[in-house]
């Protein structure tokens, strides 16, 4: 299993903008350090408290300080930018990151942001498919283009000199294009297996109950075999909130005190989840009332925290309960103590994955010797 990393930052309002965003950054490349694999990073425009409002610009600014960790959007939100716009940013990112960018997409989830863009009625699904099905067409095809759809049009035929070089769109370093994920947030999603079935694959949101991501391994099974694509696990990832520290109280404190930055990034998600009809991601019975998804529960179902012995026992026991999965996708806080942050990630790294991977390799020979 390797490890990841992935944040759709909670910062507190009141929090300087320049710090967050100095923090979020200094997180990445601390995973860049430690040897993490890949780092995904979500947007907002319209929320205070999710404040990286392009993550597309947000992966540029680490291209060049970053060595190894292929780089993620999580996500652009397809319906709320122009495909060609898209096309032509990703692209560059590709190149900046020399090939290790990995194209996140998504409908968008947030409320506002769909609203300020005036797309909070429209069919944001039909939207999305439409957008990265353009923007494919864009990278695979020549000038002028001609794509016409139901909500965007693409053509340079009007005024291409393509001989100086005008009109002409620019294409990916990797080819036809960068590995494509989306990310999961609903049980038993069918996004899962329409997207296996087009080659891409899935992130397992970390604000998910252990029931609902496991639900998504079948999901994705179907699509691959829809196409006679193979299933590998190793193509899964799963976020997940994981706090690590050198004593059981000190991560208890900071993942579960009332001023947790655990706590609250989970309070932030259920208040808006429960304003928006959602609150269903975090019921482990669908037919439970939505009184009855507390605060206290959420936490208790999806925060993993202790020394590196508990948490490594914690993360092979979801393992167990949701299936083999190839990356887990730290999920990043806001660094309200930076130092016990940077803890957390280092322990993680350094002493969490490699003792998960020694018990699932003596598990996997044991089951071999049998």
């Amino acid at each position: 299993m390797r490890i990841g990393f992935f944040t759709m930052p909670i910062h507190p309002l009141d929090k300087d903008w320049r710090t967050s965003l100095a923090e979020d950054r200094e997180a990445f490349l601390l995973a860049d350090e430690l040897g993490f694999n890949e780092g995904y990073v979500g947007e907002h425009l319209t929320d205070a408290a999710e404040n990286i409002t392009s993550c597309a610009m947000f992966v540029a600014s680490l291209a060049a300080a970053t060595k190894t960790i292929r780089l993620g959007t999580g996500t652009v939100n397809m319906p709320n930018t122009h495909p060609a716009t898209v096309a032509a940013q990703v692209a560059m990112l590709d190149h900046m990151l020399d090939g290790r960018f990995n194209f996140g997409i998504s409908p968008g989830g947030l409320a506002s942001d769909a609203e300020v863009f005036g797309n909070l009625d429209a069919d944001r699904n039909a939207m999305f498919l439409e957008g990265i099905d353009t923007v494919l067409k864009i990278w695979e095809g020549e000038p002028p283009y001609n794509i016409e759809g139901k909500f965007w049009t693409v053509s340079t035929e009007r005024t291409q000199m393509t001989d100086i070089g005008q009109g002409i769109m620019p294409k990916p370093l990797q080819r036809p294009h960068p590995p494509i994920v989306i990310t999961a947030v609903a049980p038993f999603s069918k996004g899962v297996t329409e997207a296996a079935a087009r080659g891409w694959d899935p992130i397992s949101a970390n604000f998910l109950m252990p029931e609902w991501v496991a639900s998504h391994w079948p999901k994705y099974a179907e699509g691959c075999e829809r196409v006679g694509r193979p299933a590998d696990p190793a193509n899964w990832r799963v976020a997940k909130s994981v706090c690590v520290a050198d004593d059981m109280e000190t991560a208890r404190r900071y993942a579960t005190d009332p001023d947790s930055p655990y706590r609250f990034y989970y309070s932030q998600l259920l208040t808006k989840m429960r304003k928006h009809g959602r609150v269903n991601l975090f019921k482990p019975d669908q037919n439970m009332a939505d009184d009855d998804v507390t605060l206290d529960m959420v936490m208790d179902r999806l925060v993993i925290w202790g020394t590196p012995d508990k948490v490594t026992d914690e993360i092979l026991a979801f393992r167990e309960e949701v299936g083999d999965f190839g990356t887990l996708l730290y999920a990043g806080k806001d660094w309200a103590d930076p130092e016990l942050a940077r803890r957390s990630m280092i322990l993680a790294a350094e002493k969490v994955m490699p003792a998960v991977n020694k018990a699932i390799g003596a598990a996997d020979d044991e089951v071999a010797a049998q």
